[in-house]
């Protein structure tokens, strides 16, 4: 009873109408802070009932791959779908609130998109390593991260409810007018149609990434095709509703 009771207080939940934002003890073993994690969301399952939420960490430095595990242990425990996760700040509710409509937006979008094609739009779930390949004849959709090494290459769009950090190719048979959707954009290498464009680090690209402005903390972007460029740009209504 102690021990269950030490558990439920080493996690605290604040949330907010966009997400929730975990305040987890800095001391305790990060296997027992999976299972105080685990046990105080399922303490809570009524209140987040199939809730799609960003996600936020506070008291105690994670890595990526402890990250992942946390929203992991959640997802596998509960109804809740994690989004994103969001850096904690004075602006944290803002910035959710901005993931989530972007999520939105986005799948709406691709809705409209699959609506007007023969091939159905292809989902997958989980992150891509390296050396992973997903191809499509059509859009695409990314419930996950796609770190470097693995690559999409799609006929259509490309979603990524998650961060970009690998290669893709939306629009491979030559399509300009496709697009890449990521919640977290870092790609190494981004192609729309014929156009190439490269991260600033690697060797000069046939075409150019122009970002119209880089963003303080992550933040949902799009990258399009124009003029002979592919730009990189914060997700607005008036960019969906521009492609």
């Amino acid at each position: 009873m102690i021990l269950e009771v030490l558990m439920s207080q080493s996690v605290t939940i604040k949330s907010n109408k966009y997400g929730i934002n975990l305040i987890l003890d800095a001391d305790m073993s990060f296997a027992d802070l999976i299972k105080a994690v685990v046990e105080k969301f399922k303490a809570s399952a009524n209140f987040f009932k199939n809730a799609k939420l960003a996600i936020s960490f506070e008291g105690r430095h994670l890595s990526d791959e402890e990250q992942q595990q946390i929203i992991a242990a959640i997802e596998e425990n509960t109804t809740i779908e994690i989004l994103c996760i969001v850096e904690s700040g004075t602006e944290q509710e803002a910035i959710m609130k901005e993931q989530v409509e972007a999520f939105n937006e986005a799948v709406q979008k691709q809705c409209e998109n699959v609506a007007t094609v023969s091939v159905p739009e292809q989902f997958y779930r989980g992150t891509l390593r390296s050396g992973q390949v997903i191809t499509s004849e059509s859009s695409v959709t990314i419930i996950g991260d796609v770190n470097p090494g693995a690559k999409i290459i799609a006929q259509g769009n490309i979603v990524i409810l998650g961060a970009l950090k690998g290669n893709v190719h939306a629009g491979c048979t030559g399509d300009r007018s496709c697009f890449v959707f990521a919640l977290d954009m870092q790609p190494i290498q981004i192609q729309i149609g014929d156009l190439i464009a490269k991260s600033p680090d690697e060797p000069q690209p046939k075409h150019r990434v122009r970002r119209k402005e880089k963003p303080v903390q992550e933040q949902a972007q799009i990258a399009i095709a124009k003029d002979g460029y592919i730009y990189i740009e914060p997700i607005t209504k008036n960019i969906l509703n521009s492609i």
